[in-house]
Formats: structure tokens, C-alpha cells, sequence
């Protein structure tokens, strides 16, 4: 996996735990203090759409292997992004809600229990989301290390049918030496048998003369 990805990576998980957080801590607060969180918690979501860009444009630039995991890992990323878009959304338009109900009740006109049980709902819904995000994030990376794993199982298990290769390739290099030094012994021995044979017949002949001397000279006398 790429090193500048991972880096990426780390800074987006990071920057999203704590935009959640902020975003939780927001649906608390009121007034100008709410107004203020939603702008840190916006800035943030600028920098982690810019994240989401680099590590787009780094996952592209892989293998093609590689990139269709991280470019799967992306997705997910984008859609808790989006989510915690939405809830920066809501707690936008609660904030509005919450000035006109003011509003509202300056001119007796606000139903407070309601407006306070909407929010409740609200809260814990987004609360909700929030923990389903987390979830999703711990199980990308519970995902990642298991594919790292398989992956490093994988380079085992080539190194080691790579050293029985080359352990079978010593061996037939071997075979062949053998065979080599076999073959220049027998075309030795060949050779010698043949020089036996022609030493052999002379030996015949020079007898089957002899004795064809010895029963001339006899014959004669």
C-alpha cells in the first residue's frame, strides 16, 4: 500500500473522529456558541474534502490491484463524509429553528415543548449516525489489516515456492554434471573394448599363421 496514502488516511480518520465529536458537542450547545462550533466543524469538512481528493488522485496512480481496494476503502470514507454533512445541515437548520422559536416566543407565539422534543429527536438521531460512521471506520480498518496480512502471507508463500525452484534447478544442474561425467565413461570404456577386440583378433590371427607354418613345416620334411 502506498506510504502517502496512508498518510492521507491517518489525517482524514482523525480530522472525521473529531468533526464527529464537534458535532456532537454542537447539537448541545446554543446561540452564538452553536454558531461558532458549525464554522470550525465547516472548516473542517473543507479540509477533509480536500483529503478525500488526494487520496482519490493517489489511489488512481496505483496498481491496478491496489487501487480497486483503496478506491472501495474511498467510498466509504465519502459516504461518512456526506453524513456528517447532513448532520452540519440539521444542526444548521436547528439553529435557524432555534431563532425563530425565539422569535416566537418573544411574540407568545412558540410551543416550547414541542420545539424541546423535536430536539431531543434530533440529537439522538444524530447521535445514531454518528456511531454508525464509527463503526464503518473501524471496520475499514479492521479490513485493511486483514488484507496487509493476507498480502505479506502471500510474499511467504512466493518466497518459499521461489527457494524450492531454485533448489530444484541446483538439483538438475547436478543430474546433468552426472550424466556428463557418465556419458565420457562409457565413450571411454567404448573405446577400449574396441581396442581389446583388434587386439584380440591379431592375437588369433597371428596364432591360426603359426600353426599354419608349423603343419607346412611338417608336411614337407
Amino acid at each position: 500500500m502506498s506510504q502517502v496514502f496512508e498518510g492521507y488516511e491517518r489525517q482524514y480518520c482523525e480530522l472525521s473522529a473529531n468533526l464527529s465529536r464537534k458535532c456532537t458537542a454542537a447539537s448541545l450547545l446554543k446561540g452564538e456558541q452553536k454558531k461558532q462550533k458549525v464554522s470550525e466543524i465547516k472548516a473542517g469538512l473543507d479540509d477533509a474534502d480536500a483529503l478525500i481528493r488526494k487520496m482519490d488522485l493517489e489511489a488512481r496512480s496505483l496498481q491496478p490491484s491496489v487501487k480497486a481496494m483503496l478506491l472501495a476503502k474511498l467510498r466509504e470514507y465519502k459516504t461518512d463524509l456526506n453524513n456528517v454533512k447532513n448532520e452540519v445541515k440539521r444542526l444548521t437548520s436547528a439553529n435557524t429553528n432555534l431563532a425563530a422559536r425565539d422569535d416566537l416566543l418573544e411574540s407568545g407565539m412558540a410551543d416550547a415543548m414541542t420545539v424541546s422534543a423535536d430536539q431531543k429527536t434530533r440529537l439522538l438521531m444524530s447521535t445514531e449516525r454518528l456511531n454508525q460512521s464509527s463503526d464503518r471506520i473501524k471496520e475499514s480498518r479492521r479490513t485493511m489489516l486483514e488484507t496487509e496480512e493476507l498480502g505479506v502471507s502471500i510474499l511467504q508463500d512466493l518466497h518459499q515456492q521461489r527457494q524450492s525452484l531454485l533448489h530444484a534447478n541446483n538439483t538438475l544442474h547436478g543430474v546433468d554434471d552426472n550424466i556428463s561425467k557418465s556419458k565420457k565413461i562409457l565413450t571411454a570404456m567404448s573405446r577400449r573394448m574396441s581396442r581389446n577386440k583388434w587386439i584380440i583378433g591379431s592375437v588369433i590371427a597371428a596364432l591360426v599363421l603359426a600353426i599354419i607354418l608349423i603343419l607346412y613345416f611338417k608336411l614337407a620334411h
